[in-house]
């Protein structure tokens, strides 16, 4: 499992992955509750569960209740993008609940801790921009 850490104050954003020994601390919290991120390596940290998605790609919205992957109609939000004013069309999404059939779990920063996120995991930052040959 993959855990994506967004700093709104930075506005970066950090892709850890979870130990097989943490990931049963995450199974069964819904999306917007919060996590301690000394579980992750982010001591002293904070962590609001924002989303994420499954083995197959599908998004979690916070509106469909269960781990369970259904077929909703939807207008608008996760999961669909606008085609016009009043379209809806049927999609498969994930339930609001992080089930062992997650593979990545989207978290933003809600109290930071006394290290920087940078100084916690140096290589998911990113790194260097590649320049392009020409």
């Amino acid at each position: 499992m993959k855990m994506v850490i967004a700093d709104p104050k930075s506005g970066k954003s950090y892709s850890v992955e979870v130990p097989k020994g943490a990931e049963s601390a995450l199974i069964g919290k819904k999306i917007g509750q919060r996590v301690e991120g000394g579980i992750f390596g982010a001591e002293g940290y904070e962590l609001e569960i924002t989303g994420g998605s499954d083995t197959a790609g599908f998004p979690m919205r916070s509106d469909v209740a269960g781990p369970r992957r259904v077929s909703v109609l939807l207008s608008g939000g996760t999961g669909f993008r606008k085609k016009g004013k009043g379209v809806r069309e049927k999609r498969n999404v994930r339930g609001n609940v992080i089930s062992d059939q997650i593979m990545q779990v989207n978290a933003k920063v809600v109290a930071a801790g006394s290290k920087s996120l940078e100084e916690l995991f140096p290589k998911a930052a990113g790194g260097e921009k590649k320049e392009k040959k020409r």
